[in-house]
């Protein structure tokens, strides 16, 4: 379908994010520049970062292809992932902010290396952690990627891929993070001008609100039930409660989100930002459930018919814009925002992989002496080689892109959550009572995640699977930490451990 008109609209829109990658370089003169801006980054570009990071090209698809499969029941996710913003900024970015700009941290390992006095084992261990996770999810945005440029230009799913990380890894390479954050401004403001157009087309293609939840209804009642139980029901109230937990804080504490706030220029951004980033989250990402829910009623209506491939719900925001906007004119501009949408987290997540790596490990465990120029170099490689395994887990996607996202927020959740609500509130946490949460967080995740990947029923799990792992985190945090030597209260009164914001 592609013409020359989208081929030049998509690669005018590929140069200017290299060139801007380009300008941001001439910013960079420390690790401190390429990894938290200089710490300079004024309120709306924090703001739109924060929304940027949780809001991707895989959340469009995604959640578009979660309301196809399953309408109403899914509805809670609209509301939990806005507030894992608010969560991240309240209850992690106001302490941690504040200890990094006295003490120096570049990533919340830093903190966590601090708050435990362990600077090798648990660095290490949540480094590492924390690169696994943002491998997951860079998975799901690399096949965001390829279903639209397969769309847009009929390509192979393996090319598409090539060509949609080589340009996220081009400039997040060159500009760090001043690079990742103005590209995210411009492709934040493009997705929000973009739905609030486009989704409204596609509800009103399939007949309207109201009988979109007719028809559904008539597919299956459950469909039209937010709090669904029952036989058939999916999305019970347990697995929900569950699921709100999981987004609300297991997202808050992801390494690509949490470590924005080391970059905010001043503390009392945090005052509006989870509000503006609630609901400019909130209305993009109902209207784009929405649009999932009209194209179950323009399959059903044989309107649209969805390509023949495994993870087919994913394409329905793209067949129901074909079918409602029938102008290649538009469709070039929906690829472009989609694009921009999965950029604005892919290149945050590279960043994170390679400052996990470069600093976490290299300068701070293996070569301590190491320049800042060797320790951006090692940096750069590391997000380089981090594209191209990534894209090998990426070649074959599962059923439904929401199940990447889900099972890499659950590994953040069960493997981060504890250590750092802990660290920051529990002046009784310790370092035994850390690497224990984390270390048998993610073993547990990466256990009961794979019975569930691979419906493998040894044991009933009516909740989503990173519940049981968080439970056994906490569990391990308390029971250690009880048993082992306490925390000097010099260090504690540092990181500002307390059951307290800020003081």
């Amino acid at each position: 379908m592609a013409d020359i008109f989208t081929v030049g609209l998509v690669a005018l829109y590929f140069i200017g994010m290299v060139l801007l990658g380009v300008y941001a370089s001439k910013k960079i003169h420390t690790m401190e520049d390429y990894v938290v801006a200089g710490r300079s980054l004024g309120f709306w570009v924090f703001t739109l970062l924060m929304i940027g990071s949780v809001c991707s090209g895989m959340s469009l698809l995604g959640v578009s292809g979660l309301g196809f499969k399953f309408a109403w029941p899914t509805i809670w996710e609209q509301l939990a992932v806005p507030l894992s913003i608010a969560f991240c900024i309240i209850f992690f970015g106001v302490k941690m902010h504040s200890i990094a700009r006295k003490s120096g941290y570049m990533t919340v390992q830093d903190y966590l290396a601090h708050r435990y006095e362990s600077n090798t084992t648990l660095r290490g261990l949540s480094a590492l952690s924390g690169i696994v996770v943002s491998m997951i999810y860079l998975a799901g945005q690399y096949t965001a990627v390829s279903i639209i440029l397969m769309w847009l230009f009929d390509l192979p799913h393996i090319y598409a891929l090539l060509i949609g990380a080589a340009i996220v890894t081009i400039y997040t390479v060159i500009g760090g993070l001043y690079a990742v954050s103005w590209t995210t401004v411009i492709q934040g403001i493009m997705l929000i001008g973009g739905v609030l157009i486009m989704a409204p087309m596609v509800i009103m293609a399939a007949g309207g609100f109201t009988h979109v939840n007719e028809v559904m209804a008539t597919i299956n009642p459950v469909n039209v039930d937010p709090w669904a139980s029952g036989a058939g029901a999916v999305f019970t109230p347990e697995y929900v409660i569950s699921f709100i937990l999981l987004l609300t804080i297991g997202l808050a504490c992801a390494p690509h989100v949490i470590n924005n706030v080391l970059a905010a220029k001043d503390v009392q951004y945090f005052k509006w930002a989870p509000l503006i980033a609630f609901v400019v989250y909130g209305v993009v990402m109902f209207l784009m459930k929405f649009a999932g829910f009209a194209g179950m009623v323009m399959v059903k209506e044989g309107l649209i018919t969805l390509p023949d491939v495994k993870n087919a719900s994913d394409y329905i925001f793209v067949a129901g814009i074909q079918y409602a906007m029938p102008s290649v004119f538009i469709w070039s501009i929906l690829g472009v925002i989609v694009l921009a949408a999965v950029m604005s987290t892919t290149d945050r997540l590279m960043l994170t992989i390679g400052t996990y790596f470069s600093w976490d490990i290299y300068k701070k465990i293996l070569k301590p002496d190491a320049p800042d120029s060797q320790v951006l170099r090692v940096s750069q490689i590391s997000v380089f080689v981090a594209a191209a395994v990534t894209l090998l887990m990426a070649i074959n996607p599962p059923d439904m892109l929401v199940w990447l996202i889900w099972a890499g927020i659950g590994i953040m959740f069960s493997t981060f959550a504890v250590p750092l609500l802990a660290g920051l509130y529990w002046r009784g946490a310790t370092r035994e009572g850390a690497i224990a949460s984390m270390a048998l967080g993610l073993v547990s995740a990466l256990l009961f995640g794979g019975m569930s990947y691979f419906k493998i029923k040894i044991i009933a799990m009516p909740m989503h699977f990173s519940f049981y792992a968080f439970v056994i985190s906490v569990l391990a945090m308390i029971i250690v930490s009880l048993m082992t030597t306490k925390t000097p209260d010099k260090v504690l009164d540092e990181t500002m451990t307390g059951w307290y914001i800020r003081k």
